[in-house]
């Protein structure tokens, strides 16, 4: 029987055929579809890894993140040719930054972190206060050298506590807000908002989303409760100057990952200050380490700042005669900033440390007064640098601190407070700024810059008066019962005492040839003892001095006085080192930190001005502006209310000298 192919055949082979098309189409785009989806995960993985670096701005922030040029793909380019990268097109004046937007910046904030009820205080993004990329002939890179006055003993945060450690901590460690440049005014840095109870005792904070460490790693609600309950707080840990001004802080509580709360045991005027202004740790480094290993360490320091240390070693640490190197962080949430590298080299004797500068070994120096005037007098001079002096908030005074209590279980003889007046009597402070400091500078009355509204204008500073200065002495039971001109107690010995400076060059000398010489015509006689910078802090601490010159800078307009005056900061080697314990005194302190209205808790710094004036713990010599010497080819030197900005400051190979 012969097969024939009919229609119906065709039929079923033709219905075939386009099944099996259609299969086959389908499998070519399931996997076109597969591809798809690789790719664009590839992508999306890629901006994820660019967000973590912080190499891709995103939302409101973009402005202050890194530029877009650190993650432009530079691979189409011709060799050799100038690339003109050109800024993505915006608004030239967001609407979103419009008061009354419906989309502003503030409508689209989440608030759902907010306790309900509170004000929520946005912060604006922490950026330059003036942009170096907007000043004529800015450069990106290169190094800028500080030379430093003294050697820094250490670095670790909390544990190294001079005016140095603090200039290069604060290019590596972030806090949770800061004053503004401009304006003084206390706002958000690793903060993006906060809440504060309308009766004082708790603050919420939101921490940004984009602030990291410099390894990388977030800044979370854990890290901040770390460092005030576990660093700060630890009694195994040398931080007892930090625990004299945060004693307040009652608890602190993790919300999230990203809120933090501060509990208060009382409502103090400073208590903003004490949760937002304190250096932020990252936990998981610090907590690696023993308190005796950190006690005894030099360079912990680590943080999320716009630079970093360049050799973060715990085996391998900075230490003293080493310079202090910081390196660019990449990973900072904050403006890039220009210079690659900052260097802080010491050179302790000051004629020493000018030579160094002019001969090209620093950028920036801290000049003695008769420097500054001998200097600034050359015509030349300002050709190829920049003299600055002003008055800002981190101006501080200097002052002979007398120890009123015990010197290794001996009474010293300034516990007696007529003693104390009569020294201050006794020493022609003016005569001192005149000889010493070539009349830079004025008399200082108190620890308050008299710049202030905390400071008392009708009290003047205690007149050059020896004839009362003697006869205070007199009353005190120091006279000269030999005839052989010096004073001489009820028991007949001698008036003398150990004058400790830091070595340092001609000024530190010439101050302690004047003290010597004004108190020898008095009667007294003294000796001097010459230390090193970094062994100050130890004889502070154990209290091992008569008297000592050195100086404090203040860190905001109003400094908690609880730290260097309150009784309870002589405990534990607290920086009431003088010992000076004064029940009113204690008083007035405890109601400037708990009084919120700012005109009342002005009159309380005036009657605290006036204690301090009476009885003369310190003799305060002068109030000095800031004074620098700063490189022309360091561009963006802005003199500002907080003083100096460096992570500002770029390197230029063109920018033009004085008078060109």
């Amino acid at each position: 029987m012969q097969n024939r192919f009919g229609f119906k055949d065709f039929i079923q082979f033709l219905l075939l055929a386009i099944v099996v098309v259609l299969g086959w189409m389908q499998l070519v785009q399931q996997d076109r579809d597969r591809l798809l989806q690789q790719d664009l995960l590839a992508k999306l993985g890629s901006i994820e890894k660019r967000i973590a670096s912080g190499g891709l701005a995103v939302g409101p922030a973009a402005a202050t993140s890194t530029p877009v040029a650190a993650v432009r793909n530079d691979s189409w380019a011709r060799e050799g040719a100038k690339i003109e990268w050109q800024e993505p097109w915006g608004f030239a004046t967001d609407p979103r930054t419009v008061p009354g937007s419906s989309t502003s910046v503030a409508a689209v904030r989440n608030d759902s972190w907010a306790r309900e009820g509170a004000k929520i205080e946005w912060q604006e993004p922490w950026g330059f206060a003036t942009d170096p990329r907007t000043v004529p002939g800015f450069e990106e890179g290169g190094e800028f050298t500080d030379l430093f006055e003294a050697q820094p003993a250490k670095l670790t945060p909390y544990l190294g506590t001079d005016v140095y450690v603090a200039r290069v901590a604060d290019r590596v460690v972030d806090s949770l807000g800061a004053y503004d440049a401009k304006t003084l005014r206390f706002r958000g840095t690793l903060a993006e908002a906060w809440q504060q109870d309308p009766n004082g005792l708790w603050i919420r904070v939101k921490i940004r989303d984009d602030a990291r460490f410099s390894d990388g790693e977030p800044v979370t609600a854990e890290d901040v409760r770390y460092t005030f309950m576990d660093f700060i707080n630890n009694p195994s840990l040398e931080t007892e100057r930090s625990r004299s001004i945060t004693d307040q802080i009652k608890s602190v509580r993790v919300i999230s990952d990203k809120v933090v709360e501060f509990e208060f045991n009382k409502s103090l005027s400073f208590n903003l200050i004490a949760a937002c202004g304190n250096y932020i740790l990252p936990k998981h480094f610090y907590s690696k380490f023993e308190p005796a290993q950190i006690n005894s360490a030099t360079g912990l320091l680590m943080g999320s700042g716009p630079y970093k240390l360049e050799r973060l070693d715990p085996a391998e640490q900075w230490a003293p005669g080493d310079d202090i190197v910081l390196v660019r962080n990449e990973n900072y949430w904050g403006p890039r900033p220009a210079l690659d590298r900052m260097r802080f080299r010491v050179v302790n004797d000051d004629l020493a440390r000018l030579v160094a500068y002019t001969n090209g070994e620093g950028d920036q120096t801290l000049p003695t007064s008769p420097q500054f005037v001998k200097m600034i007098a050359d015509p030349t001079w300002e050709k190829d640098n920049q003299s600055f002096k002003w008055i800002n908030m981190r101006s501080g005074y200097s002052f002979i601190a007398w120890n009123g209590g015990n010197r290794n279980g001996k009474p010293t003889p300034f516990g007696d407070v007529r003693v104390r007046l009569a020294m201050t009597l006794c020493l022609d402070r003016e005569k001192m700024i005149r000889d010493i400091w070539e009349g830079v500078g004025v008399v200082a009355k108190g620890s308050v810059n008299p710049e202030s509204p905390a400071s008392d204008p009708s009290i003047k500073p205690h007149p050059f008066d020896p004839a009362r200065g003697k006869a205070l002495f007199a009353e005190a039971g120091w006279i000269d019962r030999n005839g052989d001109g010096i004073l001489e107690n009820a028991a007949g010995a001698p008036f003398q005492f150990e004058f400790t400076r830091a070595s340092g060059g001609e000024i530190s000398e010439r101050i302690s040839n004047f003290i010597r010489d004004s108190y020898a015509k008095v009667g007294i006689q003294v000796s001097v003892r010459v230390v090193d910078w970094s062994v100050m802090q130890e004889i502070t601490k154990s209290r091992d001095f008569d008297a000592l010159t050195m100086g404090w800078a203040a860190t905001s307009p109003e400094s908690d006085p609880r730290q260097i005056f309150h009784s309870e900061s002589i405990k534990e080697g607290g920086d009431n080192f003088v010992q000076w314990n004064s029940t009113r005194a204690d008083s007035l302190i405890d109601q400037v930190r708990s009084t919120l209205d700012f005109n009342t808790r002005m009159q309380v710094w005036h009657e605290f001005e006036e204690v301090l004036h009476e009885e003369q713990p310190y003799t305060f010599i002068r109030v000095a502006p800031w004074l620098r010497f700063v490189k022309r080819s360091i561009g963006n030197v802005q003199t500002y209310k907080t003083a100096l900005e460096p992570y500002e400051f770029f390197r230029a190979t063109a920018l033009p000298s004085k008078g060109d």
